[in-house]
């Protein structure tokens, strides 16, 4: 059974890609996923079946089916849960650092979709599958912060189609390692899966999407700045491979930042971010939704233990 069909013709500068690589970059799956669609007839070069080697001329026209999501039984668990909005058609949920959006390998319970599911049951959209009902867009596990739960189809749909415009609002909170040459400004850096170490992404010309972050300087501490930082887009890690490009991490990152951190860093437990503010259309009223958070205390906490 598929979900999705997906076509497009390959841009010319793919010329030589081989198909399994050229999937996994465009589609964010695995390349043994990849290799399996092909495998199975999935995906079609021109209307024809094709190898998992065949390598690419550009300008071919491909066509995916993306298949359904295999079966996992998700149990609902009494999580309790930071709602800051709830109608019948959405909530807003203010996620804690440390909590994991969606399950995943070594993450089938405690996650915030278990939470959901306990305090939704059935009311929860099923586009995104039995692993990530509800879930429009996610942050991090040890990213804090605002996050949009879709409760049926339409609005699931409704919500994609504004992030896919870009005409919905994500505002964040971090503090970055040492100090910025501007006091705002715009990083235009497209955002591709790293090309050797594969769990993460980078800004490479190679396979990318187009990415695009703003930030602004908020205050400056002794080896530190406190910034808000604006998505335009919404790439995978993208403020975090932003930030860390210009050659200012986010605090307590150890993926793009530094494995061994500073001391006063350590008990971040992860990267200091905190997705602050969220805005949009609401999906079926057309009412104009504007939510914001306090900063935890966590974030609030490493900021008292910079000040000079």
């Amino acid at each position: 059974m598929t979900i999705e069909t997906k076509m497009w013709i390959i841009p010319t500068q793919q010329q030589n890609k081989r198909v399994d690589a050229y999937l996994a970059a465009e589609l964010e799956i695995s390349r043994s996923m990849a290799q399996q669609w092909l495998s199975d007839s999935l995906v079609k070069v021109n209307g024809k079946a094709i190898n998992k080697s065949c390598k690419l001329c550009g300008g071919e026209e491909i066509t995916v089916e993306i298949p359904a999501p295999v079966s996992y039984e998700v149990k609902a668990e009494n999580i309790p849960l930071e709602i800051v909005y709830e109608d019948a058609d959405l909530l807003v949920v203010n996620k804690p650092k440390g909590m994991v959006v969606h399950p995943a390998a070594g993450h089938y319970e405690g996650t915030l979709v278990n939470a959901l599911l306990h305090h939704c049951g059935d009311s929860l959209s099923g586009i995104n599958g039995v692993l990530r009902p509800g879930i429009v867009h996610r942050i991090d596990m040890d990213t804090s912060g605002l996050l949009i739960v879709a409760k049926n189809d339409k609005a699931h749909q409704g919500l994609s189609e504004q992030i896919k415009v870009h005409s919905f609002t994500r505002v964040y909170e971090a503090v970055i390692v040492g100090h910025l040459k501007e006091s705002q400004g715009t990083i235009n850096a497209p955002i591709g899966r790293h090309p050797i170490q594969r769990k993460k992404m980078a800004v490479t010309a190679t396979n990318s999407k187009p990415a695009t972050t703003h930030y602004e300087v908020l205050a400056e501490y002794p080896g530190y700045s406190h910034v808000r930082l604006r998505l335009e887009t919404g790439r995978t890690h993208q403020i975090r491979v932003h930030m860390a490009y210009l050659g200012h991490p986010i605090a307590g990152d150890t993926v793009y930042g530094a494995v061994n951190q500073p001391k006063e860093c350590r008990e971040l437990c992860g990267q200091c971010l905190h997705a602050k503010e969220i805005g949009f259309i609401h999906p079926i009223s057309g009412e104009e939704l504007f939510f914001s958070s306090e900063l935890p205390p966590y974030f609030s906490q490493f900021l008292q233990i910079l000040q000079p």
